[in-house]
């Protein structure tokens, strides 16, 4: 792994779904003293703490064992690279309170992006189903943030060439609005209100070290 580690931002323009959370946490609660500014992402607010990710991931895992009658026939596959951890995160949730962690898997969305031909040097990701596949499954779709869309959009696509599933849902650690497409997520860990102007980091120990959600001005 090289030492400079992925920055993952959602911004407009950049594609990507995402969400940034907080219902009543807007822009203006940045400056509380609860959350601070970050010194290794100057002007970023921490939006969301370890501890809070933490509990949102649980309530997502109780919503979707709630909504598919204890986790029958449920398939996580998360979107990379975030999305991917998150849903192992979400199927270990499933495990200690099922006592059977849910089968869990990736999806590449890559070819399936509508901006494709305006940026087509993209690197592969890797699509990974569980053995039972996805045919009359409920297919729960994991990525962090939910923003335009448009990422959702070809993850639909992306999962109609792997089978059927009987239902699709969507699982978001935060929701940040600013829809494109009309595409809503079933499980939100929080609904963070943003401007444009705004990027969203998403930070996940396998990846970045350590757990955290910050909202920060997009570079120009």
């Amino acid at each position: 792994m090289c030492a400079m580690r992925p920055e993952p931002v959602h911004e407009p323009g950049d594609g990507s779904s995402g969400s940034t959370g907080g219902g009543s946490a807007g822009t203006g609660d940045l400056g509380r003293p609860g959350n601070p500014a970050r010194p290794e992402y100057p002007g970023w607010k921490a939006v969301l703490t370890p501890e809070e990710i933490r509990r949102a991931l649980t309530r997502i895992a109780h919503e979707i064992l709630e909504r598919t009658h204890g986790g029958e026939g449920v398939v996580l596959l998360g979107i990379p690279t975030r999305g991917v951890h998150l849903a192992r995160r979400l199927a270990a949730r499933i495990g200690e309170f099922e006592d059977a962690p849910a089968p869990v898997g990736s999806l590449d969305v890559t070819m399936h992006r509508d901006d494709l031909r305006l940026r087509p040097a993209r690197a592969l990701q890797r699509t990974q189903v569980p053995p039972d596949g996805v045919d009359g499954k409920t297919v729960v779709l994991v990525d962090d943030v939910l923003f335009s869309g448009r990422t959702i959009r070809a993850a639909l696509d992306a999962l109609n060439d792997l089978g059927r599933p009987r239902a699709v849902q969507l699982a978001i650690l935060v929701d940040r609005g600013h829809r494109e497409l009309p595409i809503r997520a079933d499980y939100v860990g929080k609904n963070l209100p943003t401007a444009h102007r705004e990027a969203v980091r998403v930070l996940l120990t396998e990846i970045d070290g350590e757990d955290s959600v910050l909202l920060g001005e997009r570079a120009k």
